[in-house]
Parts: structure tokens; sequence; C-alpha cells
């Protein structure tokens, strides 16, 4: 069942959302060669707690990290630890927080002093994609219509989406209904409705669309090894446009 959010419970995500986007953006500026995602993630848990908020991924099915640090060819679900940024990395950076019962969900990928155009063009293409996907987001549409406009904006760039893992409906939990995936025709699924809240987040790969998931049972690779990009925005459902609630401030 999809769940519309009341007013009020919107006024909450919008909260939520705010300290999401604030944690990702501060992180995305600590994120530089030298640092290890460890650190991210202790960086994170103080900026989390002086907000007044939770970790949404902490203790979620076992989860060990405040947030999911993902390199390279890690797509998502990357496990904080000593791990050091390099030059040409390009690190997916993925950030949960409960605050007042309402998750907010975001990511985004860093490139730190990568100059291959290719590499570049991937995360752009991603970043492109989860907008493209946001505009579908609106009252009278068909859940596919969001998942169409993602698959179609990086298949027509030469890359591939995952199809393994998929966005989500967020709420009061971190994943609600619907599952949202980033491929498919258009014109399927539940029609769109104000107040559906929604995690829409483009997992997109530099090489094939397989993925495999490491022993420790949370690592999620590229079956290739290659690059890959990871984007997210926690959005709501209105008529006539789709309001970003892990939207940085102004």
């Amino acid at each position: 069942m999809i769940i519309i959010k009341t007013a009020e419970e919107l006024d909450r995500m919008r909260a939520s959302g705010r300290i999401a986007a604030r944690v990702r953006d501060e992180l995305a500026r600590r994120t530089a060669p030298g640092v290890t995602t460890g650190e991210l993630d202790d960086y994170a848990r103080e900026l989390i707690e002086k907000a007044g908020a939770r970790s949404a991924f902490l203790g979620y099915r076992g989860f060990p990290g405040n947030i999911c640090a993902s390199l390279n060819n890690v797509v998502v679900h990357g496990i904080p630890g000593s791990q050091r940024i390099q030059i040409g990395d390009v690190v997916s950076l993925d950030v949960g927080v409960v605050f007042e019962g309402f998750v907010g969900d975001t990511a985004t990928t860093v490139m730190v002093g990568v100059t291959d155009p290719n590499l570049i063009r991937l995360v752009r293409v991603a970043e492109h994609a989860l907008e493209n996907g946001i505009r579908q987001a609106v009252a009278g549409n068909r859940l596919s219509d969001v998942s169409h406009a993602i698959e179609q904006t990086v298949v027509e760039a030469g890359f591939s989406v995952v199809r393994d893992f998929v966005g989500h409906g967020v709420g009061r939990s971190m994943h609600e209904d619907p599952q949202i995936p980033n491929y498919g025709l258009p014109g399927r699924g539940p029609k769109l409705k104000p107040g559906m809240t929604l995690a829409i987040e483009p997992m997109v790969n530099m090489g094939v669309a397989e993925v495999e998931v490491l022993s420790d049972g949370w690592t999620v690779t590229t079956r290739d090894r290659r690059p890959s990009a990871h984007v997210e925005h926690t959005v709501a459902v209105m008529d006539g446009h789709a309001e970003i609630l892990t939207k940085a401030e102004d």
C-alpha cells in the first residue's frame, strides 16, 4: 500500500529532508584525497547528532555504518572503514536520517580530482537522469513514467542502469511501497497522487548493468568492475510538480 502523507507529515518530511541534504553536502565538501570513508562516517555521525536526528542506516538489518560510502566500481551499500580516497575516485555518499519519526534519504556522487571525460560524463548523466525522473513524479502520471525517463536518459548516453536495486517509497520507514525501478515502459503501474513521497535513485554503470554482492553481504559492485554513479533525492508528488525534499538550502 502506498501511504499518502498529510500536510503535517509532509512538513515533518521536509525537516528530515533538510537535515539529510545538509549532511550530504557537508560530507561532499569533506571528501578529498587522503580522507578515509570511516572518517566521513564519523563526521556524518557528529552532524546527524548535532541536528537532533539519528542515522536511518546504522543498525538497519545489521548495517554497521552511519552512511554508505561507495567508491568507483561499488554501486551502493559501501561500508565505511579504512579505505582512503584518492585523486581520480568517484565517491557515492548515501545519507539517511530519521528526524521526528520521518526519514530523509539522499545520495550524491562526488568526483575527486577526476579528469577522465568518460567518468565525468557518467556522473553528469546520472544527475540528469535523476532530474528527468523527478520531472515525471507529478500527480496523474504513472509510476513507470519516472522509471522510463531515467532509463531513456541513461541508455541514450550509452550507459546502463542497475536493475537489481531500485528506488522506493519513504516516510516513517526507510523503505515503503512502491518500489521504483530505474527502467521500464511508460504509462504503467500505480497512478501518482499528491502526498506520495518517493526516494528516486538512479544507479548508472559505465559498463554492464549486472552487479554482485560481496561476501560482507552489503557491498554491491559492478560485475565488470567498471565505475558506477549513484544519486538520489526524496521527493513529494504534487499537482503539476514534484517537490524535492532533500534539496540544499539556499
